[in-house]
């Protein structure tokens, strides 16, 4: 009783009230790999389940759109081989008590009426029990990533909701300890569920109108990729079903981050989750990137966020994390890692800006020099040398398996700390070394397999050469 006392004044000492001094986890919280590229091993898919049982995340969706019996294919078994494979990842999951969710993506072609409606039912309910043999009890039904084909979805909402539903019943009657199931609408993201009027649009209507409540709905936000979730967006987005929503979250994911070539993955997103809300979340899974060791980095950041969201501190997190991933080579890689957190492109934006300290003193450098006023270089100097230090020591130091996933990314920082270097000794000078323009050039061809800093550390460059040639 004492104790509680206590307790209690400190808190009305402080001013802080039983909903921000504890926070509770998020109930459902994980990974879902989601992403669009080569999938992820079997042994990358086992390790990252330990990995959540070391952080206290207690789900995996099993999703990779480039699995054909997952999407393409979704109506076929899989082969002996394959389905034995997933056996053997649903044991590794029960082990580390994580919650093995098998996905199947249908929306392509399934069909909802009629005889072909009826047998498509029929190949889903085969495909689920095939599932549940090897021990899955928990699955998911996504729409997502779907044509348009003129506006035709807007049809769909009531039908795959009524689609859903009838799964889930049949589901539970024949196995009493499946799970409800998880679903992604084919409007996910605010932008496509509101109209030009600002009305909910008539498919999002028809979907959660349609759709039983116990069934968890993910949501990624204003967009597909967006800078964050505020308590009050997410509010009005769980108004629109009358329930509280999960969230799939693009973040780490970098599938998006495409070179001129088409190249993916060419940005790595080694930032913090960050942005999301704090309260009324019924699920969060975060989308990984291909490289599966370095997406640790912002989902250890995810799984601080998830068991509690109201105290979640992103910065704290990242650098816990960085520390606890690379030990002795924590100080190189988080130079590295603050030069690649922001993923941004014509119809996304995520992730904190990179290098903010670099890229203010970038902008000053250039803006002095611009207006005749003295600067002091030395600051921006120091953080050019840590850069091309700190990307020696990964290239000599990180092991074989790390080094597979960034050594492009690595080599390429390195040449662009180079060419800082050289931008620098142009402003002061008050003369453009002609070296400038070779390693930007270099740097440009390398974009093709690897970005980094590209709005931050490129861009003084660039900011530099076009200061010469004005």
């Amino acid at each position: 009783m004492k104790i509680f006392k206590c307790l209690l004044l400190v808190i009305l000492m402080t001013g802080l009230s039983f909903g921000t001094a504890f926070s509770a986890p998020i109930p459902l919280r994980g990974v879902v790999e989601g992403f669009y590229g080569t999938p992820w091993t079997f042994e990358d898919r086992a390790a990252l389940m330990e990995f959540c049982r070391r952080q206290n995340l207690n789900a995996y969706i099993y999703a990779p759109k480039d699995d054909p019996y997952h999407r393409d294919k979704w109506r076929q078994p899989y082969p002996f081989e394959k389905l034995h494979e997933l056996e053997n990842l649903v044991d590794v999951a029960k082990k580390n008590n994580v919650r093995f969710v098998f996905a199947v993506s249908p929306g392509l072609d399934l069909k909802y009426s009629g005889k072909n409606g009826d047998a498509d039912f029929k190949l889903m309910m085969k495909k689920l029990d095939a599932m549940y043999e090897i021990g899955v009890r928990h699955f998911a039904l996504f729409f997502d990533d779907l044509k348009d084909n003129n506006g035709k979805h807007h049809e769909k909402g009531k039908l795959q909701a009524n689609f859903i539903n009838k799964v889930q019943n049949e589901l539970r009657v024949k196995h009493s300890d499946v799970a409800p199931l998880i679903v992604v609408p084919t409007e996910y993201y605010r932008l496509d569920m509101i109209s030009n009027r600002g009305k909910v649009t008539s498919y999002t209507k028809d979907f959660a109108e349609n759709l039983d409540k116990k069934i968890i709905v993910l949501y990624t936000g204003d967009g597909v990729v967006c800078d964050g979730i505020s308590d009050e967006k997410f509010n009005e987005a769980c108004e629109i079903y009358s329930c509280d929503l999960g969230i799939w979250w693009n973040y780490p994911v970098n599938d998006y981050a495409l070179t001129l070539d088409g190249n993916r993955n060419a940005k790595l997103a080694l930032g913090a989750i960050e942005k999301l809300p704090t309260k009324n979340v019924q699920a969060i899974f975060f989308n990984p990137m291909g490289q599966p060791i370095l997406s640790r980095i912002a989902l250890a950041t995810g799984a601080e966020y998830a068991n509690s969201p109201a105290l979640y501190d992103a910065k704290k997190s990242w650098n816990k994390a960085i520390d606890e991933q690379f030990g002795e080579l924590a100080p190189a890689m988080k130079i590295f890692a603050d030069h690649s957190q922001h993923m941004e492109n014509s119809w996304a934006k995520v992730g904190a800006a990179d290098a903010e300290e670099f890229n203010t003193l970038a902008y000053l450098a250039v803006a002095n020099t611009r207006a005749k006023k003295a600067f002091d270089f030395s600051r921006l100097e120091k953080l050019i040398d840590d850069m091309e230090n700190s990307a020696d020591t990964l290239l000599e130091n990180l092991s074989p398996e790390i080094l597979a996933e960034c050594k492009p990314q690595l080599e390429q920082f390195k040449i662009i700390a180079q060419a800082d270097r050289i931008a620098v000794e142009s402003l002061k000078s008050g003369s453009l070394d002609p070296n400038l323009k070779v390693l930007r050039e270099e740097i440009k061809k390398n974009s093709v397999t690897a970005l980094v800093s590209e709005k931050t550390a490129v861009k003084f460059i660039d900011d530099v050469l076009a200061f010469f040639e004005k």
